[in-house]
């Protein structure tokens, strides 16, 4: 029996030990369960930074989140990366974000994070992905994450990655991605839908016109004007369907900030970020860089870290947050068109090569 089967069997009646015997995997919650535990509650929060409506969800969400990449996604790195989710909780942080892809085939940033979970579910909503595009790969993906996040259930299971109208197309076909979402969340393992992407609007905008999703995970920094802006159709229409938005590519991979120092020619070229090829350090800082994205119409924002360090210095700027006005914003755009096209790297490869 596979354990998409096994889980589904399950909910509709056997027992979780025989589950657990069958899987090796984490409980499935309680056989006809009407609800979904209470929302997650972590008592730190309450004094730790601002907090906002993730959309309609209601939930209150921290301005600042933890992401699922840099040091979460490196293989090997629990030594790291472990202590660096349990600081963010002790920072008040309410959000983490990971997906069925970060880390490679072992999954490494989902294994971290359910080693956290093991002990804090309760303190963080939390949100993974699947990148695959039909129900059976997306069964799949989320009996995989269940299992490794130590859970139960997730509070938010997004299509990853949605570029183009190719995505679209499979997704919402007969067989798609999306029967997978719908069905998970009519059985109570996952909580709300969302959908996410960064390369281009349009397929993003088709998204949430075919669907009452929860949640969009978008791309969105101070270079987002100069290159296929997201700002224009798709922000606008996220606020009017009242979705909890959340902004990812902050700093563009550090390509925006003065601090970044640009890796050698020949790194940048056999990496991702290497679509866009550049010599020169980004214009803004870390602070200006949050600041930017904090002052559009977001609930919070999630930032990959790679220390603890770099982690307390992201909720200390988070804390102090200001919102910008127009022309300060204005200000910020221009000084970030210089950098703007490795900033949005991402936006400039081919999408359906990958």
């Amino acid at each position: 029996m596979s354990a998409n089967q096994d889980r589904r069997a399950f909910l509709k009646g056997t027992t979780a030990a025989a589950a657990a015997v069958l899987t090796g995997a984490a409980l499935p919650r309680a056989a006809g369960a009407a609800t979904l535990p209470v929302m997650p509650n972590n008592p730190r929060t309450q004094d730790a930074m601002p907090t906002r409506n993730l959309g309609r969800t209601g939930y209150k969400v921290r301005i600042f989140s933890l992401g699922g990449q840099a040091a979460l996604e490196k293989p090997n790195n629990a030594e790291v990366a472990v202590p660096i989710i349990n600081r963010a909780l002790d920072l008040g942080v309410n959000y983490l974000d990971t997906s069925s892809i970060y880390g490679g085939p072992l999954r490494w940033s989902e294994q971290y994070v359910g080693e956290v979970m093991k002990t804090r579910r309760n303190e963080a909503f939390l949100a993974t992905k699947t990148k695959e595009r039909t129900r059976e790969g997306s069964m799949r993906m989320i009996d995989k994450s269940l299992e490794l996040l130590h859970t139960d259930h997730v509070d938010l299971w997004q299509l990853h990655d949605i570029g183009t109208m190719k995505d679209i197309n499979a997704i919402f076909a007969p067989g798609g991605a999306m029967e997978a979402l719908v069905e998970m969340q009519q059985q109570k393992v996952v909580r709300y839908l969302g959908v996410t992407g960064h390369f281009r609007p349009d397929a993003l905008v088709e998204a949430i016109n075919r669907h009452p999703f929860d949640c969009i995970l978008m791309a969105l920094n101070a270079a987002d004007p100069h290159h296929f802006t997201f700002q224009e159709q798709l922000l606008p229409l996220a606020v009017e369907k009242q979705m909890g938005i959340i902004g990812m590519k902050i700093p563009g991979r550090g390509r925006l900030l003065s601090s970044w120092t640009p890796p050698p020619l020949e790194q940048q070229k056999h990496s991702w970020e290497g679509m866009v090829i550049t010599t020169t350090p980004g214009t803004l800082t870390m602070r200006e860089a949050i600041g930017y994205t904090l002052s559009k119409p977001v609930s919070t924002i999630i930032v990959g870290c790679d220390s603890i360090p770099q982690l307390e210095e992201n909720v200390q700027i988070a804390r102090e947050f200001t919102p910008y006005n127009d022309q300060q914003m204005a200000a910020l755009a221009a000084r970030a068109e210089p950098v703007s096209k490795p900033s949005l790297f991402f936006r400039f490869y081919d999408h359906d090569a990958v």
